[in-house]
C-alpha cells in the first residue's frame, strides 16, 4: 500500500477511533458518576446553570477521556503510519486540542479543570503514545544483508 494512502487511513483510524474511546468514557462517566439531580449532561445551557453543583469527581471521566481518547487516536496513528509517525500523533494531539479548546468556549467548567485538560489531556498524551509506539513497532533498520564468501 502507498504510504500516501496508508497515511491517510491512519490518521482516520487514530482519530475516529480515538474519538469513540472519548465518547465511550463521556458515557461511562455519566453512569458512574452522575451529573447532579436535575442536570441534563448534554445540555450546556442545563451545565451552565448548575456547574455550581459539580465537584472534583464530575471531571474524573471527562478528563480521562480526553487524555486516554487522545492517547488512543495517537497511538493508533504513530503505529499504522507508514512514515512520519511521529507527526501523525500530533496531529491527532493538536486536532483533540483544538477541540478541547473549542469545548473549553462552549462548556462552562471551573478554571483548574479547564487549565489541567488542556495542559496534560492532549499534547503529552500524544507524546507519550510515540513512545510507547516506539517501543510497540521499533524504527525498522535495514534488513542484515548475507555473509559473502
Amino acid at each position: 500500500m502507498p504510504n500516501v494512502l496508508r497515511n491517510a487511513l491512519a490518521l482516520l483510524a487514530g482519530f475516529f477511533l480515538g474519538s469513540a474511546v472519548n465518547m465511550g468514557l463521556v458515557l461511562a462517566g455519566y453512569r458512574l458518576v452522575p451529573p447532579p439531580p436535575g442536570v441534563n449532561p448534554a445540555d450546556p445551557a442545563s451545565i451552565s446553570a448548575s456547574i455550581h453543583l459539580f465537584g472534583p469527581q464530575h471531571f474524573l471521566f471527562p478528563f480521562l477521556a480526553h487524555a486516554l481518547g487522545t492517547f488512543v487516536g495517537a497511538l493508533i496513528a504513530h503505529v499504522l503510519a507508514g512514515s512520519y509517525r511521529r507527526t501523525f500523533a500530533f496531529v491527532i494531539g493538536s486536532l483533540t486540542l483544538a477541540g478541547g479548546i473549542a469545548a473549553s468556549f462552549m462548556i462552562p467548567a471551573p478554571a483548574w479543570f479547564i487549565a489541567l485538560d488542556l495542559l496534560v489531556a492532549y499534547l503529552p498524551m500524544a507524546w507519550l503514545a510515540t513512545r510507547v509506539g516506539c517501543a510497540l513497532r521499533p524504527l525498522q533498520t535495514a534488513a542484515p544483508t548475507a555473509p559473502t564468501s
